[in-house]
């Protein structure tokens, strides 16, 4: 089922050759822009008519009521309450233990440079509604947030025809269960130019989403292209592309997990990649048989068969785990799997993952879900420059410059000297000028 890519004999060039899915988000870009700038000029009426052409809903109000929203909760199954529960417990522990502290640095006597680390102010995080539902992804957008100690946050996720025009029953009682009351029944690029602009959300106008700071999360190509049309109007976590998971395996690991693993992610999207990098040809074989028997008997078997038989998924074969090392560096996967013997050490010398998950009992799915981890990360290769959501992602340092006048009579002959340097006179001036007669 799976295409091969031999790699074994020296291949020097990796990157060039390992399977990726093409998505030309410039394109969208331009096929988006008509909306996005209907939405900042006219607000609701543009959101309500972008969401009766593509989600086949016309809502006469986006904002979705706090009472509905709490009731919300209410409905949902106590299973399933419970797992959503556990995965905010075991979120808010890992994400408790990423929070910076302001620190102070004398760089000489009198003169001090303080780091503070600020909250981003007003947070808008999307939630996809597409081919599956993703209150796990309410979580792991809202608690990092909360724990940066952002002072507002709106969830929008695009509205449900089989719910009366709102989103998914089970994302609003993730919202009620972290506190989140500010939530939006809208989708797609209006959604993120609402967030990005602020919009009148009612037909009077009476009522109105404020613009947010940042807007993370993730979706589909149309919101991965209104995030870059919007890029600097606000700040985005990544251009999130399809779910990929590579897996670095010897012959040591079992067949049947790494193709229930490769499975697990190819049922996310038709576009979804999944990569076995392995030197054993006896273990791509048993894969390959695996996938086979497992394949039929999944619930979205058609959908998976076509991810997995995309060409930005295959098995890499490689002369050892050395070489499949530097294979999965150069792919820089999402998810990457080590299923080796020695996995951990394996891992710990991995550079470009978005996650690394490290044995024969650290699923992907374990991430997605409860192992306390954030499930929103790096696509397309961006694992090699870019993070996973953390707390950071909604930090901003600040640094305090703190000067007394010995400290600034000491470096303000450097300071002249390099804004001469640099034709830059009135910069030196201004140090000069707070000290007449004391500078060059």
């Amino acid at each position: 089922m799976l295409n091969r890519i031999d790699l074994r004999g020296g291949a020097r060039d990796p990157r060039r050759l390992l399977p990726r899915a093409q998505l030309d988000v410039s394109v969208a870009v331009e096929r988006i822009r008509p909306l996005v700038e209907a939405v900042r000029e006219h607000g609701y009426p543009a959101i309500r008519e972008a969401s009766e052409r593509f989600d086949g809903v016309s809502p006469e109000r986006l904002r979705v009521p706090v009472e509905v929203i709490r009731a919300a909760e209410d409905t949902l199954d106590p299973q399933v309450r419970a797992a959503l529960l556990e995965s905010i417990t075991r979120a808010r522990k890992v994400h408790a233990d990423q929070r910076r502290v302001d620190h102070t640095t004398q760089v000489v006597p009198g003169g001090t440079v303080t780091e503070r680390w600020v909250p981003v102010d007003r947070v808008g995080l999307y939630v996809p509604g597409g081919l599956a539902m993703y209150p796990s992804t309410v979580v792991m957008n809202v608690v990092p947030a909360q724990a940066a100690g952002v002072r507002s946050l709106v969830v929008v996720s695009p509205p449900q025809k089989d719910n009366g025009g709102l989103p998914d029953q089970r994302v609003l009682a993730a919202c009620a269960l972290l506190g989140v009351d500010e939530v939006y029944a809208v989708g797609g690029a209006q959604a993120v130019a609402m967030l990005a602009y602020g919009a009148t959300v009612d037909p009077a106008g009476a009522e109105r989403c404020e613009p947010v700071d940042m807007i993370t999360g993730p979706g589909n190509i149309w919101v991965t292209a209104a995030k870059r049309l919007l890029r600097g109007v606000v700040g985005i976590d990544a251009e999130a592309g399809p779910t990929e998971i590579a897996i670095l395996a010897d012959g040591t690991a079992d067949p049947a997990h790494v193709a229930a693993d490769l499975i697990s992610q190819a049922e996310h999207d038709p576009l979804a990649a999944s990569v076995l990098v392995t030197p054993s040809t006896a273990l791509a074989d048993a894969v390959d048989a695996e996938l086979a028997r497992q394949v039929p008997a999944a619930k979205h078997a058609e959908r998976i068969g076509t991810a997995l038989r995309g060409e930005q998924s295959g098995v890499v074969l490689v002369d050892d785990l050395e070489a499949g090392l530097r294979v999965v560096d150069a792919y820089a996967a999402e998810h990457l799997e080590i299923q080796t013997v020695d996995a951990r050490e394996w891992a710990l010398r991995v550079r470009n993952a978005g996650a690394v998950f490290v044995g024969a009992w650290s699923p992907v799915s374990l991430g997605d879900y409860c192992a306390g981890s954030n499930h929103v990360l790096p696509t397309g290769g961006c694992a090699r420059h870019s993070s996973g959501l953390s707390v950071q992602s909604f930090l901003r340092g600040i640094h305090l410059v703190e000067y007394s006048r010995e400290a600034l009579r000491e470096v303000a002959p450097h300071v002249v000297t390099l804004a001469g340097v640099e034709d830059l006179p009135a910069h030196g001036q201004a140090v000069s000028a707070r000290l007449p007669g004391e500078t060059p």
